[in-house]
Formats: structure tokens, sequence, C-alpha cells
């Protein structure tokens, strides 16, 4: 056999094992595509369950946030403009026991009026006085007993004629020569350790006069809104404190002092 034939016979060898591989791998290929195209199998869903219901809230409602309640009774020195308007209006002056601010304090209190309304108002008494003053009307105030108004006697020019007839329940008043009932440095109210509570429902016997004052429409001494009576709620706290009612020759319903003369308030 020659060199060519052998050639030609090996060339078609390889040829033909070529074809067979091919063959091989387009079956394979096949196989491939038959797995692609085969059904996916789907996973079921269980149903669901009912949910059970929820039962209600046995919480309680939150209360409603309450108001505010008053601002507290405290106290504080005399303001420099109310000493001023003290001053100006005569009741600080030499032949006067009080003759320094520093010597009084303003005792800031709550009281309801006689519309059962909450109010403001002031006391200006001496400073070792102050304490028990406000002890006193914090007691008056959550008892309910009416007062028609409270401020100093400088609003009314330190006439005390004038805040006995507006009603007015006032403390410190070194009064003026022809208003006042005792000699100054005895006087509790020129001390600032006295108290007059709603003079038209407890007025006093003025011996200048004779008469009541700021009327005799109160005189006697039955029960009524805002009178204060032996024995009775507004008595018995004044008297816990060791303060006197009526420390006078003559009716006087409206006063209460720490005594007669003044000294210095050193408890009960």
């Amino acid at each position: 056999m020659s060199t060519t034939t052998g050639a030609r016979r090996a060339t078609a060898a390889a040829t033909l094992l070529l074809v067979l591989a091919g063959c091989a791998s387009g079956g394979d290929g096949a196989d491939d595509g038959d797995a692609a195209d085969a059904p996916t199998t789907s996973t079921s869903v269980a149903p669901s369950t009912p949910s059970t219901p929820t039962a209600p809230s046995t919480t309680t409602p939150a209360e409603p946030a309450q108001p505010p309640g008053p601002e507290p009774s405290r106290i504080v020195e005399v303001p420099q403009d109310q000493w001023n308007a003290m001053v100006a209006a005569g009741m600080v002056r030499p032949e006067c026991p009080v003759s320094e601010r520093t010597q009084l304090r303003r005792v800031e209190l709550n009281y309801v009026d006689f519309s059962g309304q909450d109010q403001r108002g002031h006391l200006v008494v001496r400073d070792d006085t102050a304490e028990t003053t406000q002890r006193i009307f914090d007691r008056i105030y959550e008892a309910g007993f009416p007062i028609e108004r409270m401020e100093g006697v400088e609003v009314f020019d330190g006439d005390v004629a004038a805040s006995l007839e507006a009603n007015n329940t006032s403390a410190y008043n070194c009064r003026r020569a022809d208003q006042i009932n005792a000699p100054f440095g005895d006087s509790p109210h020129a001390n600032g350790r006295a108290v007059d509570i709603n003079p038209v429902q407890n007025p006093w016997v003025d011996l200048r006069c004779r008469c009541w004052t700021p009327g005799p429409e109160n005189n006697e001494r039955t029960p009524g809104p805002g009178k204060i009576l032996q024995g009775e709620t507004v008595w018995q706290i004044f008297a816990d404190e060791g303060w006197i009612w009526q420390n006078i020759d003559v009716p006087d319903y409206m006063h209460f002092d720490t005594g007669y003369p003044s000294v210095p308030y050193v408890g009960w």
C-alpha cells in the first residue's frame, strides 16, 4: 500500500470519529432541552385560619385634667410702690410705731367672695404677725367663709371710714388723729397686729357719734353670710392662734387683734 493511500485512510478514520463525537454531543443537548421543558411542580398553600376576635380593652379612660388650683398664699416684703402710696396717704408718720418698710409684710391670700368665687387679696401686717395671719386666713378660705374685698387702706387714701364703708377687710393702718381709738404707740392697727373683717356685716359702735359704723343693718348677732359670731368658725380660728375678738369696751364685731397694748406676737 502506498503512502498516499495510507494517509487518505487515516484522514477518513479521523473524520468518522469527529462525526460520531458530534452526534453524541447533540444527544446530550436534546436531553438538556427535555429537562428544561419538564413541568414545574407547584407548592400548594394551606388556607389561612380565621383570626380570633380581640377582647375589648379593660383599661380605664384617663381622667380629664383638672384645672389648676389657686396660687398658694405667701408672705412677701411690702413692695416699694405700695409703701410709697402708704406714706403719701399719711399712714406712716413720725408719731407712728412703724417707720420702715422692713417692719411690715404683705400677706397675699385667697378668699371666697359672696358669689362663691375665688379671689386674691392681701393684708399688710407687722413682720412678727405675718405667719399667724397667713395660717388664719388659709383656714378661713378652706372653710368657705365669704369676704367682700381685701386690700390696703392706702387705696382709700388712708381713710378708715371709707375703707369700712367699702366693706374692705384690712389690717395695718396708722390712722389719722380724728379716726384713731387708742394712742398711736399702743394701737393694734397702728402696729399692724389687728384685722377688721367684713365691716358691713360686722359693724362697731363709734363713740364719737355713738352710732353703728359703717351702718346698723347687721348690729344683731344673728347667723348670716360673712358675719362673725362667738363660738363659730372664724371666731374659733382666731382663738386657736391666740387672737382676741372685740378687744375694746364697745361692740366691735369686725375686729381681732393680738393684744392691747400692742406688743410683738410670740404665738399661743
